[in-house]
């Protein structure tokens, strides 16, 4: 998993059309049109790896986009990883089984976290456990309840269980296109051996190499590539040549 540094672009979905949204909020979304049409250009450009979101799962905790995602299994060969409405262990080894090759949990790990351990256990290193922070606290349910929980502290607890990966995102710099911060990254990967994923804020090339000095396994991007602010291309080469 991310053996080298990685730029992944995201392909979130909500109502079967790609979207952004800001700050995590319902009704900021701005439309990028056909998932699987984002996911191949993505991969033309030369994505290894892609993540999807199903934005209407995370809220509603009921995947509503199993459809697009499927299309985009059928349409692109490289590594996918899915969030987003997966809440047991019996939907995440599912989708394993039809060869996703990671799943990303967030509230169903805050509210169980042993279904970490189930999963690992059957699928290990598959689980990437998303922790989305807003005011530095881990938030659930689509970004709309706090916990109360520490991210650093969480992402140690979630190793513990079998954690693959850790999913970090910064709601409160996510899809402002203004910049990101690097401190909250570099507590989480300071707290863990396992790999870091950023997002959240990423408006330029300068961002991702920050998340990348920060100690980032990769970065997810989203709004900075669908709104033409450099290509997929000229940002894994820089950070490739940094």
């Amino acid at each position: 998993m991310f053996p080298e540094f990685e730029v992944v672009p995201a392909v979130d979905m909500q109502d079967g059309q790609v979207v952004q949204l800001v700050g995590g909020e319902r009704g900021t979304e701005k439309t990028y049109g056909d998932p699987v049409e984002a996911a191949q250009r993505w991969v033309e450009a030369g994505a290894e790896t892609l993540h999807l979101v199903d934005l209407d799962g995370a809220f509603e905790g009921e995947r509503a986009n199993a459809d697009a995602i499927d299309a985009i299994h059928e349409a692109v060969d490289v590594e996918t990883q899915l969030g987003g409405g997966i809440r047991t262990a019996a939907d995440a080894t599912d989708l394993l089984s039809r060869g996703l090759d990671r799943v990303i949990l967030g509230t169903a790990a805050v509210e169980n976290p042993d279904i970490v351990a189930a999963i690992s256990e059957e699928y290990p290193g598959t689980v990437m456990v998303s922790l989305d922070a807003k005011d530095g606290e881990v938030v659930v349910s689509g970004w709309t309840e706090g916990t109360g929980l520490d991210p650093a502290e969480a992402a140690a607890r979630y190793e513990e269980l079998g954690a693959g990966a850790i999913l970090f995102t910064d709601v409160d710099v996510e899809g402002q296109l203004e910049g990101v911060r690097t401190e909250p990254v570099r507590r989480i990967v300071e707290a863990v051996d396992i790999p870091v994923v950023a997002s959240g804020g990423v408006a330029t090339i300068e961002d991702i190499q920050a998340l990348k000095d920060a100690g980032a396994a990769a970065v997810v991007v989203g709004s900075a590539l669908y709104e033409g602010r450099f290509t997929l291309a000229e940002a894994q080469r820089a950070v490739d040549e940094a």
